[in-house]
């Protein structure tokens, strides 16, 4: 087992609060059940004495965590094929096809990412989530970094939390764009649908950030380049639905099959065929969490998206912008 040793100073503003949910505060790469666990082993000090997890802090007190890294997850390795575009003995970048979901859940307990890469290599159960610092939506494709030690894991979510991790998408929306802009809007649960996210005013979302940029525009469909500055759940495709430019084929923000006025029968299939959301992760850029050096990956699009992307120019190029 690997063993972890951190040091930190409570913050003031804790005094007061319990010593088990300042922890957790303070250390977000572990799990609260975890933390409580390591204050009961007597492996987390305050001052250099053993408190128990409901001790309320006076803030300014010494931590230091000294414990075994015992498994962070109980899934179980899978031989699921993973296209690794990257790999290093601190992380690796995977170009993820649609279809494929991260991490288990309710109706996905197997058959995941994170199952496949525990088959890869084994020691990633010792971290949280597998190594996982940030997710793509089950029918979203393309690329993803996965840390591979405790040190890359923390550089990455740290980076991840400062916008230092640059992520560029590629989609195709509904509508007619003539430029790009930018979607300054928070983002948080639906009120009505607990599958969905939904654009909230500022005390009720997180700060969310897209800004997009027109590649193409087709006789009623545009193609976007999207970077992300901020990473929530979603976001690229709430932000879209709601400045009306909702992703093709997306089944929870599309806003319905739209055709062209005299579409052939190869767009309309492509466009009802096409049953997810329109959306690759096509770039992704960094720089090393351990190593320092500057890192850039790239994907190309996938052929279902391609096809579909073939299929809108090929409507274009027969009537043109002005027969819409």
């Amino acid at each position: 087992m690997t063993v972890v040793r951190h040091e930190a100073i409570v913050p003031l503003s804790a005094a007061g609060r319990r010593f088990d949910q300042t922890l957790a505060d303070m250390f977000p790469d572990y799990s609260r059940s975890r933390l409580t666990g390591w204050i009961k082993e007597g492996a987390v000090t305050l001052d250099g004495t053993h408190m128990p997890p409901r001790y309320l802090l006076r803030g300014g007190e010494k931590v230091v965590v000294e414990a075994e890294l015992a498994a962070e997850v109980t899934s179980q390795p899978e031989d699921i094929a993973l296209d690794i575009v990257h790999e290093d003995d601190y992380l690796l970048v995977l170009n993820k096809p649609a279809g494929l979901v991260v991490h288990p859940g309710a109706g996905n307990p197997a058959g995941t990412v994170l199952n496949a890469l525990l088959h890869h290599d084994a020691r990633l159960a010792e971290l949280p989530r597998g190594g996982i610092v940030h997710r793509l939506d089950k029918d979203t494709s393309g690329l993803m970094v996965v840390a591979r030690t405790l040190a890359a894991h923390t550089g990455l979510v740290d980076m991840l939390s400062r916008h230092e991790v640059e992520r560029q998408y590629e989609a195709v929306v509904v509508g007619t764009l003539v430029a790009g802009g930018t979607v300054d809007a928070p983002i948080g649960r639906h009120m009505g649908d607990r599958l969905r996210q939904a654009v909230r005013d500022e005390e009720d979302g997180k700060h969310a950030v897209t800004h997009y940029r027109l590649r193409e525009r087709f006789r009623a469909h545009s193609l976007l380049q999207c970077s992300l500055e901020t990473g929530r759940t979603h976001q690229i495709r709430v932000h879209m639905t709601h400045i009306n430019h909702p992703l093709v084929g997306d089944p929870l923000y599309g806003g319905g099959l739209k055709l062209p006025k005299g579409a052939s029968p190869e767009l309309v299939a492509a466009l009802r065929g096409f049953r997810r959301q329109a959306l690759h992760a096509e770039r992704l850029a960094f720089e090393h969490p351990v190593t320092s050096e500057p890192l850039s990956f790239a994907a190309e699009r996938p052929a279902d998206q391609q096809a579909l992307i073939d299929a809108l120019r090929s409507d274009l190029s027969v009537h043109g912008h002005d027969d819409y």
